[in-house]
């Protein structure tokens, strides 16, 4: 009996191919390498006078050091936080001139010696330097020699760190959380405070903790900047400094524990800010058409609010939208509109237009009475849903959708109650604890529906809301929804692929192409006379555009298909052959078909209590066939098999384009 061979696990740092050894020429200076870096610690270990470490970290002068210079690099800390972190959230979500510059100044601490630092301080902030004269008239501040000044100088050497970690955060933060937060209302600082900071913490925190380390070592700037005055600015690495004259074993106490407290540091930083990922997950970015929330248009009046709409309340849509998108949506309240068409077609860009999220479209919206166009996303009262529903992973389901409410002032209590009672309706109220990593995909995509239902917008938009749901759950969740959307008081857009959404839900179905509007009708009539080749495959037609010629269309795709009813000459015209009215014979057919082609098999596919067979040929575009199961195995059809197709051209409806 042949025995099964179990491999063995890959290795804890991460996969490696079969074989794979470092090569002699790479290992060798790699080691001499790690070596050159441990070799001073190893001789601080070696010469630290164990026996006399205690009473060498407690004399006067060290714990007066020590005190010293937590004091510094906490306030230097504090005072990283207070500047840095707005000069990241700058530099990770703002396009603006000298950006590279700005990042250059921020970087220039971590690469100029500090010495040179310390000058610059005293050039910039000295008694004698540009600032420095002004700060001690105006407000009797004097930094150099001074324990402030200390701080200052730690701050611009440490502060780097903390804008490059959280920068490199925000940069990988997917932007939809922030938008969809705008959207239900929250004002820029909310969002930054509620949304945006406790999904950086991480970054944050990791940022946070190499500059205080870097400032709790810092030398070079501080004795030339602040000098080194015992109790006023003398730290640690000061203090160091001078006990390597009078006291070696002293001074080598204190940078041992100068060494634990660096290496703490890293250690439980765990490769955060160095790039490391082998022990959390890569994060995926979805690719958006603009990275950067627009900054709200400056105006010189005071602009409408616009908080939940009340209950009874009408508003219908105008908008004019220019840019990508070039089209205008007039909409009565309690209208829903279904937005359909390719990808790329500009359907989510016309939702983000419509908040006023992208550079690449702007509408001119009025909701009502009110002209909304100037104002920013979370003062329009438009709420929406986006495709991955951007629920926030900090907070559970039931505080995820009060956050609409809350932000509009709603009582704790109260919006907590409205959203246990919208998580009931869409029926996922027993999970209002769970956070959404502890959701499935379907789940976390109703609690994203009725997070924006419950903030009571004017015009709510979503982004096929329904996508990530099941059928069963799907039909629920579309019962649902199309009650709330009977009783309105505003408009919706829906976008969808799925035709049975846009004909239950929706008054009307917008269909766009390259920005524009190619048809807006009633769903009954779009689907009887589809304008777009790709809506009448969405509805699971066979659609050929072409160009009339003599009785028929000369094809885009090639071959002709002959008409039973002649249009004039030239005229664009888009022919719809439903898939039951096409035949399929093994020999070819004779008789009263007009239009008969040749071809192959290539895909037979289940459509309910049918089968749907897909038929290429070198003389017409693919065409879809539709047959009962028996009559497929009657004529032995299967992938591969040469068959004959024909369609009467009274079975040919045509659109002209």
């Amino acid at each position: 009996m042949r025995r099964l061979r179990i491999p063995a696990p890959a290795p804890a740092g991460g996969p490696r191919a079969p074989g794979s050894r470092a090569p002699l020429a790479l290992a060798v200076p790699a080691l001499i390498a790690v070596a050159f870096l441990l070799l001073p610690l190893l001789g601080i270990l070696a010469r630290t006078t164990w026996s006399e470490l205690g009473t060498h970290l407690s004399s006067p002068g060290v714990l007066e050091a020590l005190r010293l210079s937590l004091l510094v690099s906490f306030c230097a800390l504090g005072l990283a936080l207070l500047l840095g972190v707005p000069l990241a959230w700058l530099l990770a979500r703002v396009n603006f001139p000298g950006k590279a510059l700005v990042r250059s100044l921020v970087l220039l601490p971590m690469v100029l010696p500090p010495t040179v630092g310390g000058v610059a301080l005293l050039l910039g902030f000295g008694r004698r330097g540009l600032l420095g004269p002004w700060l001690e008239d105006t407000f009797g501040i004097v930094l150099p020699f001074h324990t402030s000044g200390a701080v200052v100088a730690a701050t611009f050497v440490a502060m780097p760190f903390l804008v490059i970690s959280l920068e490199g955060t925000l940069a990988g933060l997917r932007t939809s959380y922030e938008e969809t937060a705008a959207s239900l209302g929250a004002s820029p600082v909310r969002v930054f405070c509620t949304v945006t900071l406790p999904l950086v913490a991480p970054g944050l925190a990791a940022g946070a903790a190499l500059t205080w380390a870097r400032a709790l070592g810092e030398f070079g700037a501080t004795i030339t900047f602040a000098g080194n005055l015992p109790g006023t600015t003398q730290t640690l690495p000061l203090e160091v400094y001078l006990l390597l004259q009078d006291a070696p074993e002293a001074a080598t106490s204190v940078s041992l524990l100068l060494l634990v407290i660096a290496m703490a540091v890293l250690i439980c930083l765990r490769g955060r800010w160095t790039g490391a990922t082998a022990d959390r997950p890569a994060r995926t970015v979805r690719p958006a058409d603009d990275t950067a929330l627009p900054a709200p248009p400056a105006t010189g009046t005071a602009e409408p609010d616009t908080g939940p709409a009340a209950p009874g309340e009408r508003w219908p849509l105008h908008a004019e939208v220019t840019g990508f998108n070039q089209l205008t949506l007039d909409a009565d309240p309690g209208s829903t509109i279904a937005v359909v068409g390719p990808n790329g077609a500009g359907k989510t860009t016309l939702l983000r237009a419509l908040l006023g999220l992208t550079p690449r479209a702007r509408a001119a919206l009025r909701l009502g009475d009110t002209d909304v166009s100037a104002l920013p996303p979370h003062r329009r009262g438009v709420a929406w849903v986006p495709q991955d529903g951007a629920l926030f992973p900090h907070l559970t389901a039931l505080t995820n959708t009060a956050y609409g409410l809350r932000a509009h002032g709603t009582p704790r209590a109260e919006a907590r109650r409205t959203a246990q009672q919208w998580l009931d309706r869409l029926g996922v109220g027993p999970l209002a604890h769970r956070k959404p990593a502890q959701l499935s995909g379907g789940q976390a995509q109703r609690v994203a529906l009725a997070r924006a239902l419950a903030a009571r917008p004017r015009l709510l938009l979503l982004d096929e809301p329904l996508a990530a749901l099941d059928q069963t759950t799907r039909a629920h969740v579309r019962h649902t929804l199309r009650a709330h959307l009977a009783a309105f008081g505003g408009v919706c857009l829906l976008v969808t692929h799925d035709p049975v959404e846009a004909v239950s839900l929706a008054d009307r179905v917008l269909v766009l192409d390259d920005g524009r509007a190619l048809q807006d009708a009633p769903p009954a009539e779009v689907t009887r006379h589809p304008r777009s080749p790709w809506v009448a495959r969405m509805l699971g037609r066979n659609a050929w555009p072409g160009t009339a010629a003599g009785d028929g269309l000369a094809l885009t795709e090639g071959g002709r298909l002959v008409l039973a009813d002649r249009l004039p000459e030239g005229v664009r015209a888009l022919a719809i052959i439903a898939p039951e009215a096409v035949s399929v014979h093994l020999d070819k057919p004779a008789g009263s078909p007009r239009n008969v082609w040749p071809g192959t098999v290539r895909e037979i596919t289940s459509a309910g209590s049918r089968l749907r067979v897909l038929v290429t040929s070198d003389r017409a575009p693919d065409l879809v066939a539709e047959i009962t199961p028996s009559a497929a195995l009657e004529l032995g059809l299967a992938d591969g098999v040469s068959v004959w197709t024909s369609v009467k051209a009274t079975e040919v409806s045509v659109v002209t384009l």
